[in-house]
């Protein structure tokens, strides 16, 4: 029996356009309520994207990849890195490999330097609905900071993801959501262990849990889930291996109907 769903957003919940059919969803989510079924969102993105996408639905939200949950509009649990860890982090991007177009991710906001180029502001207020433009990095704010995110240039950059896993190995893990787009995260914070406790507060047990996503940063998720499902769009061969099942994809709303199909049929 099917306890509670958990659910990637880009590249799963949400197609290719990032919306979703909200008028069914709305119509699930409310079934789900009334068979106590309890729906997560669990993704990358920063909390106050995510409520932007559900509006003051009462559920849960696992944010900035595991780091950060919510229960509706209140702060249930999160972990952050160690702030001397994240400045080393930080400077590493900057000093040593010379970028500047990356977001440092804190639980009150994120934040982007101001001269950075226009393509990636508008990407970065894109996604982090919670962002400030400051003057420099070698001062951080006052914060509890959560990731970094940037996305890697293959030409100027290519093994920066290597490097740094390697360098930084027992300080921060790096995880991927698809297209380059790399996330620094603490290590053993990810959307599965912040499910992990979920359920033990829950009691409820993985193979009551269904999950779904189409990245690498969702295998965790996928491998503790016993009804888990890849996204059909997913470009991740690994995924394929671990999820029990393979899901329309995100384009014909596939989360949508597996739950019509397998939860509330």
């Amino acid at each position: 029996m099917i306890k509670a769903i958990a659910v990637d957003m880009d590249g799963t919940f949400l197609d290719s356009q990032k919306h979703y059919d909200e008028v069914r969803f709305n119509q699930q989510f409310q079934k789900l309520q009334d068979k106590n079924i309890k729906f997560i969102a669990a993704s990358g993105n920063q909390y106050a994207k995510l409520r932007s996408i559900f509006g003051d639905k009462e559920m849960y939200f696992i944010a900035e990849n595991g780091a950060v949950i919510y229960q509706g509009n209140s702060l249930y649990d999160y972990k952050s890195f160690d702030i001397q860890d994240y400045q080393s982090l930080v400077q590493y991007l900057m000093l040593e490999q010379g970028l500047r177009e990356f977001i440092i991710c804190g639980l009150k906001s994120a934040y982007i330097l101001k001269d950075t180029s226009q393509p990636f502001k508008e990407n970065a207020h894109f996604y982090y609905h919670q962002l400030e433009e400051i003057d420099s990095f070698n001062v951080l704010p006052d914060d509890d900071y959560v990731k970094i995110a940037f996305n890697i240039n293959r030409t100027t950059h290519p093994t920066l993801d290597e490097d740094m896993a390697i360098r930084f190995k027992y300080i921060a893990s790096l995880v991927s959501s698809g297209h380059d787009s790399i996330d620094v995260i603490m290590p053993n914070m990810t959307k599965g262990e912040a499910l992990k406790g979920l359920l033990t507060k829950w009691h409820i047990k993985p193979s009551e849990l269904m999950a779904f996503g189409d990245a690498n940063n969702d295998k965790d998720m996928l491998a503790l889930a016993h009804y888990s499902y890849v996204m059909a769009n997913s470009n991740d061969s690994e995924l394929f291996d671990i999820a029990h099942a393979v899901a329309p994809s995100n384009d014909e709303q596939g989360v949508l109907q597996v739950i019509d199909d397998v939860v509330l049929s």
